[in-house]
């Protein structure tokens, strides 16, 4: 009997060694990898970006990166990056094969019936914008209502999508799987437009001198019922969820946009 409440004593020593002091937790996340600056993907590693666990070759980059990055430093957790694509985010988190979304994801009541979200993390208000070829007719519009008649598409399953009736007039196209397909559209004029959040479409403004981004007039752009950019996590993982707000908390303003801005500036290297 004494031998055997040892054996139990050492199992229990051993079980709580292993879980303080054994091998690192890990937090595996997922990420779409087509939305500059939040999350992109590259062919080649570098100090910051992180290989893609799924796509043998491959890196995930971005600001949504770099907050991933320091909340497991946070957890002292070893981060694991999967692409995966927007539509099929919330699906892989209910088959537990990821831990949270991290791929520029706004909270909405809408969502929240697939996951529960963490506090922000952005660095601005969430606005809406659409770009346009600067050579087209539209480039010239100041106000929503100028685009009565206009071909517009957005991704599919996004908020972008939703806020295109907010139009009146409007052509609604059928909507695309990805941002770049988006863009593609309107650079071959297969769109007169796509609805773009603004980060994303300064981004590839910057990079593309063809294309134009329409800055509306406060008042005269989308109307916005949500805000904010989070981390998406399991429906009852609230442990996880605290731990990820209890992280965010100590990643300063200045620090947020320093992240942002390198974000940014790598774009230009690297986008399409």
């Amino acid at each position: 009997m004494k031998k055997y409440i040892i054996l139990l004593l050492i199992c229990a020593l051993g079980f709580f060694f292993h879980e303080y002091y054994g091998e690192k937790r890990v937090l595996r996340i997922g990420v779409e990898c087509d939305y500059a600056p939040n999350n992109w993907q590259e062919d080649s590693p570098t100090d910051t970006n992180c290989p893609l666990v799924n796509a043998p070759g491959f890196y995930a980059e971005g600001y949504d990166i770099q907050i991933a990055k320091r909340v497991a430093e946070e957890l002292n957790a070893t981060l694991e990056v999967r692409k995966i694509a927007w539509n099929d985010l919330f699906d892989t988190l209910d088959r537990r094969e990821i831990d949270a979304i991290f791929s520029g994801m706004l909270d909405s009541a809408e969502r929240r019936k697939r996951a529960i979200f963490s506090d922000t993390y952005d660095i601005s208000r969430t606005e809406y914008t659409i770009v346009v070829n600067r050579a087209s007719p539209y480039a010239s519009a100041i106000r929503l209502q100028d685009f009565a008649g206009a071909k517009l598409v957005a991704q599919k399953g996004t908020h972008l999508d939703d806020v295109i009736d907010q139009i009146d007039g409007v052509i609604h196209m059928p909507p695309v799987n990805t941002v770049t397909e988006m863009l593609f559209m309107v650079v071959n004029n297969k769109a007169d437009g796509t609805v773009i959040n603004l980060d994303t479409g300064q981004s590839y403004e910057r990079k593309h001198s063809n294309l134009k981004l329409i800055r509306f007039p406060e008042g005269e752009g989308f109307h916005l019922d949500f805000n904010g950019i989070c981390a998406g996590v399991r429906k009852g993982n609230t442990k996880l969820l605290n731990d990820i707000n209890a992280a965010l908390a100590k990643i300063s303003r200045r620090e947020r946009n320093r992240l942002m801005d390198r974000a940014v500036i790598r774009t230009l290297t690297v986008l399409p």
